[in-house]
Order: structure tokens, then sequence, then C-alpha cells
């Protein structure tokens, strides 16, 4: 999908540079081409000879370069890319965008382009949370800037947290995601459910669980990367909105089920929500008060609609394929049976949650795919990424609407 795309790459100062020279080579082995604008912070850290031999184009650094203005100008360089590449995006190149500055090439340019605009952040863990830079993100994804990463890891300065630019692999992915529409997938619609519900207690409590929606969002990015159109229902959750999906942010279950039901029709659904069994009946219309004598207040719960079996049950806007999750912490195979015999689904993917397994808010999974009654319908996959889980599961959902078809 990235075969003939225009990629405008801006290299900015950032210790996490070195990892564009791998960028650009795995971009061209993708039939991309790329030119490469370097600022005078980046130059601290990957020189303009690399990128040059690399992407096979001058590389671009000064505004005012008489000899590169009469070859391509500036505004011209800016908006024959089909995508401008910000990477590393550090706070201050964030910031300048926020403001609208234009002080040297790569920030002109920035100004100046037509094209789409993505950024890889990568800073230093306080620097990505400090307050300004939060509010230049917000600013900038408002005004349509997409984002890949941060990640959270070890950084150069021997800090350990978020700020850590993502991995060419999956810079990779969010550009395909971008230029996603030629896939396996083209033409077909799939809705996707991720991450938890926040059921109310009072205004300022909730029920809830530890789902961290990094499984449902790879699902939905690797839909995407097969030209599904998708749309993403997401519970509250820290993960960033995947590239190309529209994406429906909710609290409830009852907010979730609404929304499935507005994505209708669909060729596939995949539910991959950890969403609560059970709510407040009627949740206190105040904060709950602690008693003089330190009684706990009864909750009276009630069950929350049935979300998988909702969109499993016959109809005329029922999916063609409806794939449930199974969170289990025993029996997970048995168990995940069962209720896809109970929830009517087509497939069911299995997974184990108890603490020892590390799902929840880890970035490993061990699924077992069912399709069909009976153990000979049951696949156990290898320990993967979430993202390799995703991706296994949309090319058999891939196969199975091809077949279908």
């Amino acid at each position: 999908m990235l075969q003939g795309q225009r990629i405008l790459l801006i290299v900015a100062g950032g210790i996490a540079a070195y990892k564009c020279l791998d960028l650009i080579r795995r971009l061209r082995e993708r039939g991309a081409s790329v030119r490469c604008v370097l600022t005078r912070a980046g130059e601290q850290f990957v020189t303009p000879l690399s990128l040059a031999a690399l992407s096979e184009h001058a590389v671009h650094r000064d505004l005012f370069s008489l000899t590169e203005e009469s070859e391509m100008g500036h505004i011209q360089l800016s908006r024959e890319a089909d995508l401008v590449l910000v990477a590393p995006a550090t706070a201050n190149i964030l910031a300048k965008m926020a403001a609208g500055l234009g002080d040297d090439l790569a920030s002109t340019l920035l100004l100046a382009t037509s094209a789409p605009v993505m950024v890889a952040p990568a800073m230093n863990v306080r620097m990505w949370e400090h307050p300004a830079t939060q509010a230049n993100l917000a600013t900038l994804q408002g005004r349509g800037i997409h984002r890949v990463g941060p990640a959270e890891g070890a950084m150069a300065c021997n800090e350990f947290g978020m700020g850590r630019m993502a991995e060419v692999d999956d810079i990779l992915a969010a550009m395909e995601a971008f230029f996603g529409g030629h896939g396996r997938l083209a033409g077909r619609r799939a809705l996707v459910t991720s991450g938890p519900t926040h059921e109310p207690i009072d205004p300022v409590r909730y029920i809830a669980n530890r789902s961290s929606g990094k499984q449902g969002h790879a699902i939905a990015a690797a839909l995407r990367r097969l030209g599904a159109d998708v749309t993403l229902i997401a519970g509250p959750t820290l993960e960033p909105d995947p590239l190309g999906v529209t994406v429906v942010r909710v609290e409830s279950a009852a907010d979730m089920l609404a929304a499935c039901q507005a994505a209708l029709p669909a060729d596939v659904a995949v539910c991959a929500a950890a969403v609560a069994d059970w709510r407040v009946a009627e949740p206190a219309a105040g904060k709950i008060k602690k008693t003089a004598g330190g009684k706990p207040p009864v909750l009276k719960l009630t069950e929350n609609p049935d979300i998988l079996a909702t969109l499993a049950a016959k109809g005329p806007h029922r999916p063609r394929l409806v794939v449930g999750f199974a969170a289990e912490t025993e029996q997970v195979v048995e168990n995940a049976r069962e209720k896809r015999s109970r929830k009517g689904c087509d497939w069911i993917v299995a997974n184990d949650v108890s603490a020892a397994a590390g799902t929840f808010g880890g970035d490993e999974n061990r699924v077992h795919l069912i399709t069909a009654d009976g153990p000979q319908a049951t696949e156990a996959w290898p320990t993967l990424s979430k993202r390799e889980v995703a991706e296994r599961l949309a090319e058999r959902i891939a196969t199975a609407l091809e077949t279908a078809s």
C-alpha cells in the first residue's frame, strides 16, 4: 500500500533519529519515494550524507538555500508529498506546529503543506507529560494531525516511561493503515469494540475492569491495513486512535451497544471489548459519603445489555461474521466453547486473563480461535504480540469473507 507514495520525512533533533535510517530503507523496499528534511538539531544525531545515501535524494536543510530553491522550492517540496512524516517529533517541533511558527525550513514546510501530516513523538517522559506538550498534541490532533506512538520504555537519559519513539514496524503499519483501501478487505465494513466500560456508581466512582484496549485497537488497525472501512467503538482507554479508523468513544455498556447499532450494517463485527456484566441499577446523583459508623453502602446491581449476543442475533442487520472474545481465568477453551454456543456468534477468541498470564495491560497474548463446534475446530495459537494476533485474525477474517462471497 506504500507503492508509489511520496513521503516527505522531517527528521528533528532527538536520539531516536537513528531509527529513521532503517525507516527510509524499509519505505523504499515497499516502493515509496522519500525526500528528507533535516533540522539543525537533527544533524547532531544523523548526517545528511546518510539520509541522502539511503533516500537517493538531496537532503534539504536550509530555508534560504539558493541552490535548493532553484531546484525545488520549499513550497513545492511541501505540496508534492502524499504524506509528511515528522520523526522524531520532538516537544520543540510539536510546539512550533501548534503555535504556527515558521522559523526554519522544517516548520515552514509544515505551515505550507497541503498534504496530510503524521508525527511520531519522541522525548523524555517528563517532557511528554508536561501540560504544554499535552495541550499542543490536543491542538494538533484537533487540526487533523495523525499520530503514531509514543511507546513506553527505557530511554537514553536512563529514565523509564512514555516517550520512546514508535518502532519502525509500528510507523510503517500506521502509514500502511493511512494509505489503506486496496487490500483484501477493500469495500468491506468492519465494526470493532475495544477497551473496558465504566459503569457509574455515583458522579466520581464506577465499576470497571483491567482491560487496556490494546488488543481491540490492534485488531481495528489490522483490519484497516487490509483495506476495510473500520469503525472502532472504544471504551475508556489510553490507547491512541488507529490511523484511518473511525473512532467512537463511549463510557458505559449501554453507550457501547447504542454506538454499535448505529454503526451497522457491517460485514464483520469483532467484539474485543471487556464489557462490564453488571451496572448499578440507580447511580447516586451525588457522591456517596461515608457514614459515621463506617457502614458500606449497598449497591443494587442489574445486568448490562449483552452486546455480543445482540449483534449475533438473527436479523436483517446481522454482520456476516460475528467474532467474540472470551476472557477466562480457568478452563479457558471449555468456557469459550460454551460462550460461543450461548451467544450465537460465529467465532470466538479465547484468552487467559489470569494474573499469571499478564494479558491485561501487556503486549502479548496467547489465544485459541474457535470457529465451530468440536475440538477439531479449535486452533491453539502460540504466544504472540497483540499486533501479531490482530494480523492473524484479520487475515482469517478476510479469507472467511472471500470464501462466503
